[in-house]
């Protein structure tokens, strides 16, 4: 149970509503991680289509990239909520249950690219921020191929994700089993 008051779909009114609905329409439902932010639309809405550009936006990063560095991102901060959801949207693209379960337990094992790997160590690094110096990772995506407009969206995913991370295990989002299911991917 959230810690704080969230508002249902059924008593929504309003501007907050429309948001219910919309969501409903594009997502095929509404996530706790909406619910939380009911009693602000305004900064739903700004959340949501901060998101939407991030992770569904033009990029040279492919999608499962995204998705890829938000379950590293999430397991880096233990939130559990945010790494079902997303390895759930990682499995419409890896379609290998090990594998996306392996990206959360035993990542360094994974048969992945050597962009792939580099992109979740900066993610857990970034996430843990044991370093203030990025610059080697950096480079290491450079020499790589990485163009720097694909460094700069794979660090927004990560930082999108430390902020999402931080809601939701800060106001005491859960999931269960059933809410995992009948999203649009």
């Amino acid at each position: 149970m959230a810690y704080i008051k969230t508002i249902e779909p059924e008593q929504a009114e309003g501007k907050l509503k429309e948001i219910y609905d919309n969501l409903v329409e594009t997502r095929g439902k509404i996530a706790e991680v909406h619910k939380i932010q009911s009693l602000n639309p305004e900064a739903l809405v700004a959340h949501m289509e901060l998101y939407m550009t991030i992770m569904f936006g033009k990029s040279p990063l492919r999608r499962y990239q995204r998705e890829m560095l938000g379950v590293v991102t999430s397991a880096a901060n233990l939130c559990a909520y945010c790494i079902n959801h997303h390895e759930q949207a990682l499995l419409a693209y890896w379609k290998d249950e090990e594998k996306t379960r392996q990206l959360v337990n035993n990542r360094s094992k994974l048969d992945l690219s050597e962009t792939d790997h580099l992109l979740c160590n900066l993610a857990e690094h970034l996430t843990l921020n044991k370093n203030p110096d990025y610059t080697g990772e950096i480079e290491s995506l450079q020499n790589a191929g990485l163009k720097d407009r694909a460094i700069l969206d794979a660090v927004q995913v990560i930082a999108y994700f430390n902020f999402v991370n931080r809601m939701v295990l800060g106001l005491g989002v859960e999931f269960s089993e059933e809410e995992m299911k009948g999203y649009k991917y």
